[in-house]
């Protein structure tokens, strides 16, 4: 799944800006880095490279699958490699995810890893879509994932696709990967994307 070209798209957003941050997570980067922050599918790494000039001596990592990252970004710690195998061996006072779950394959176990990397009162903000996850067979699993996920804690923005999470948690999701399609086209951004597909699992461990 990590070759297919939907995954490893290097078209969504790459360059983005810091200020970006703010329209797409409704949050103000610098004010909830504090001394750590960690960007998953970090794209370019511009954001990264221009909190570090305005935060210095803040503890800035980012992510990324591609690993094209530009060369003003070396003053962070940038990192290719897959965001569901990856992990950090500190935590992050904030961390962060611009439509990089669209073309993740287990949507569900990145959230629930990525929540116990928090810090004490860490925050965790991603663009997130229900719609893209599945149930097997291929039935919408959207509202069920949408009620587990806020009974293990997070808050899901359905008209912003959003989802976020307050302080670190060990999150147990009642869900068992099975796999994931990069042929479900377009989703909301007009990019295609990833659909994941889940089964029950009351006994489920993320």
């Amino acid at each position: 799944m990590e070759m297919s070209p939907v995954v490893a798209n290097c078209a969504m957003n790459r360059e983005r800006t810091l200020a970006s941050y703010g329209r797409e997570l409704g949050l103000d980067v610098l004010a909830e880095i504090g001394g750590g922050w960690l960007d998953l599918c970090c794209g370019a790494g511009r954001a990264l490279a221009e909190a570090a000039a305005r935060r210095p001596g803040a503890r800035i990592t980012g992510v990324d699958l591609a690993g094209h990252f530009l060369p003003a970004a070396s003053a962070v710690h940038l990192v290719t490699a897959s965001v569901a195998e990856w992990s950090p061996d500190a935590s992050y006072d904030l961390i962060t995810c611009v439509h990089g779950l669209h073309y993740v394959g287990d949507k569900l176990g990145v959230l629930a890893r990525a929540a116990s990397w928090l810090g004490p009162d860490g925050l965790l903000v991603a663009n997130f879509e229900v719609a893209s996850v599945r149930l097997a067979g291929g039935a919408p699993g959207g509202r069920r994932v949408a009620a587990a996920l806020r009974e293990a804690g997070f808050r899901y923005d359905g008209r912003r696709r959003r989802i976020s999470l307050r302080g670190p948690r060990e999150v147990r999701l009642p869900y068992r990967y099975l796999g994931a399609d990069d042929r479900a086209g377009p989703n909301y951004t007009g990019q295609a994307a990833v659909d994941s597909f889940y089964e029950p699992d009351p006994v489920s461990v993320r």
